[in-house]
């Protein structure tokens, strides 16, 4: 009969949770969440935002919201709990930012690095252009090799 009890039990704190009854009579605290999601479906929405945006260090290539990686986990669990402590989003990214760098973020700010890196690749091409264009040219009033020059026959 114990699984019996707790699956009854884990019924009844899911309905108190859904229901909103918990936290108003202070049984349980603000933003526990049931099965990985924070009871506030404002709260999760933003989680499930915030955790989009946030690259996991270890596979690079994945946001922290799809990423196994156990470092993720720990990722997500610092985010609901900035979350329910009450953090706004650019606090939560600023923290980020600080403990790890810029690259957590998939969308790094504006500034004169990321101009660089963005603009580096153009201003190649441009000056690829520019000499291969001017190289042309000098050779189109260069004379041929077979022409013969003048004077001599």
């Amino acid at each position: 009969m114990r699984p019996r009890a707790t699956t009854i039990g884990g019924l009844l704190l899911a309905a108190i949770v859904s229901a909103g009854i918990g936290t108003a009579f202070g049984a349980l605290p603000p933003g526990v969440y049931v099965k990985g999601e924070l009871v506030n479906p404002a709260l999760q929405s933003r989680f499930e935002h915030i955790t989009r945006r946030l690259r996991c260090l270890v596979c690079q290539n994945e946001a922290i919201a799809d990423s196994d990686a156990e470092l993720a986990a720990e990722l997500r669990a610092e985010v609901r709990q900035m979350l329910v402590a009450g953090k706004s989003n650019a606090q939560i990214y600023g923290y980020m930012k600080a403990r790890y760098g810029e690259f957590v973020l998939y969308d790094p700010p504006v500034d004169g690095k990321t101009i660089f890196i963005w603009g580096a690749p153009f201003a190649l091409l441009l000056v690829g252009a520019v000499v291969i264009i001017r190289v042309v040219r000098a050779r189109s009033k260069m004379p041929l090799d077979d022409e013969p020059e003048a004077g001599s026959t």
